[in-house]
């Protein structure tokens, strides 16, 4: 990596954690790694993902900033442009649209503003963008089902019932929190679920 390109990583990382505006973005180094991010993104208020905080795994390229960093949310989140399975994102900024203007900063409130305005016409997860266009009401509870099984946000008393069921049954907490995320929330289907997949 340049030296030119370090300087200027140290300087953004330095921003990142000097800027106390309550935007809910931060970000730390893994392992004193420059190159090496975990951003975290509060969900923002009036959304599915409202009171949960996703992490998002950034890598940053030899070439920065005249190529993109490389994200990726390492928090399962249920979002037409970002992956349900491995937390890929679809935003222009992240790829064609990238200027050495940008600062990780900046990409991380743009993950933070797709949160509030999913594009399900230029979707990363089909099936997501499918039932958001199909069913908004099932979108945004499975949206907030998920940030509460994954996210760390508010957890309805219904569903800590199912985990809780569910782990009476023997199965994991984990195995249960992603059974019912892939079942909707539906209890009945959770376990049929689980015994076909265990």
């Amino acid at each position: 990596m340049a030296m030119n390109s370090l300087v200027r990583i140290k300087k953004e990382y330095r921003e990142v954690h000097e800027c106390n505006d309550g935007s809910g973005v931060a970000a730390d180094l893994v392992d004193g790694n420059f190159t090496h991010w975990k951003g975290t993104i509060k969900g923002p208020e009036g959304t599915p993902y409202e009171g949960g905080t996703f992490v998002v795994d950034i890598q940053i390229p030899a070439s920065y900033p005249f190529e993109p960093p490389k994200m990726r949310f390492d928090t399962k989140v249920w979002h037409p442009n970002i992956s349900s399975a491995n937390g890929a994102i679809c935003l222009d900024i992240l790829k064609k649209e990238w200027s050495p203007a940008l600062t990780l900063r900046t990409a991380l409130l743009s993950l933070q503003a797709l949160l509030c305005s999913p594009n399900p016409d230029d979707p990363q997860d089909a099936q997501v963008a499918g039932q958001y266009k199909r069913d908004k009401n099932a979108f945004e509870q499975t949206a907030r089902f998920w940030t509460s099984a994954y996210a760390g946000g508010r957890k309805n008393d219904d569903t800590a019932t199912a985990v809780n069921k569910l782990v009476e049954m023997g199965f994991s907490e984990k195995a249960a929190t992603d059974a019912l995320a892939a079942c909707k929330g539906d209890e009945n289907a959770a376990v049929e679920w689980l015994m076909t997949h265990s």
